[in-house]
C-alpha cells in the first residue's frame, strides 16, 4: 500500500476520533464543543494537504 493509499484510509478513522474527543471535552469538561468544532476542519486540511503531497504524478512531473 502506498503512502497515497494509507492517508485515504486513516482520514475517516483521525475525523471521528476527533470528533469523540471533542464531544468527550463537552460532555465531561468545561469546554463547548462550539468553540472547538473549527479543530475538526483544520484536521481535515491538514490531512487533505498530507495526502496531495503523497500525490504522485504517473509521467513524473508535477
Amino acid at each position: 500500500m502506498n503512502t497515497y493509499h494509507l492517508m485515504r484510509a486513516i482520514r475517516g478513522p483521525l475525523m471521528l476520533m476527533a470528533l469523540g474527543t471533542l464531544m468527550c471535552l463537552h460532555r465531561f469538561q468545561e469546554i463547548s464543543f462550539a468553540k472547538t468544532w473549527p479543530a475538526l476542519l483544520i484536521l481535515l486540511g491538514i490531512l487533505k494537504l498530507a495526502e496531495r503531497m503523497t500525490i504522485q504524478s504517473p509521467s513524473g512531473q508535477a
